[in-house]
């Protein structure tokens, strides 16, 4: 890893899904651990160029660039292509609008892991990449998008062999907030961390 500083980026910031598994609740817009989730996802990427969120709008990032996929709730690969076309800098953080956990320091350590390469994504305890918490270049990820057809996030971005960074052992950056028990676990985290 280099220690210089990463290079300029936007981050697109994924927040318009149905939250099923929530029985329809404004996921972006649930409290974690006193912050509304969208929020600490603003806060990790305070040094973005521009933000650009894919979804409503939403009062915790009145900074931010608001874009709607098409169609609506059309899952994360519509809304990434959607976001892209909001982006100017080399790089672009492609997050969930429902991580907890991540901050500026896991956003810049991707930025560093990625250089020299096309990307680079968290992976979570098990191993498994989170492609909604990684970092791309700019004009890689535009170009895998141009052609592709699939709804598969994983489909679009495990081809463009992404440096894969596993988050120190007593961090989860990559967790994500799916279910009232995701929620509830975090807020404990949260306050335990806190204590």
């Amino acid at each position: 890893m280099t220690t210089s500083d990463p290079e300029p980026y936007d981050a697109v910031v994924l927040a318009g899904g149905g939250a099923r598994r929530l029985a329809g609740a404004d996921k972006p817009g649930v409290v974690v651990g006193g912050r509304p989730l969208v929020a600490w996802v603003g806060a990790a990427v305070a040094s973005a160029e521009r933000i650009v969120l894919v979804g409503p709008a939403r009062p915790e990032l009145p900074e931010a660039i608001v874009v709607r996929e098409d169609p609506p709730g059309g899952g994360p690969v519509p809304a990434l292509r959607a976001g892209l076309t909001r982006v100017r800098a080399p790089w672009t953080a492609v997050l969930a609008a429902d991580l907890p956990f991540l901050r500026p320091a896991h956003v810049a350590g991707l930025l560093r892991e990625a250089a020299g390469r096309t990307g680079a994504v968290l992976v979570d305890a098990d191993g498994r990449p989170q492609w909604l918490a990684g970092v791309w270049r700019t004009a890689d990820l535009a170009e895998a998008l141009a052609g592709y057809r699939s709804t598969s996030l994983r489909a679009l971005m495990d081809p463009l062999a992404p440096r894969l960074v596993p988050a120190p052992a007593d961090e989860a950056p990559w967790y994500d907030c799916d279910t009232p028990s995701d929620i509830a676990t975090a807020s404990r985290m949260i306050g335990e961390n806190r204590a």
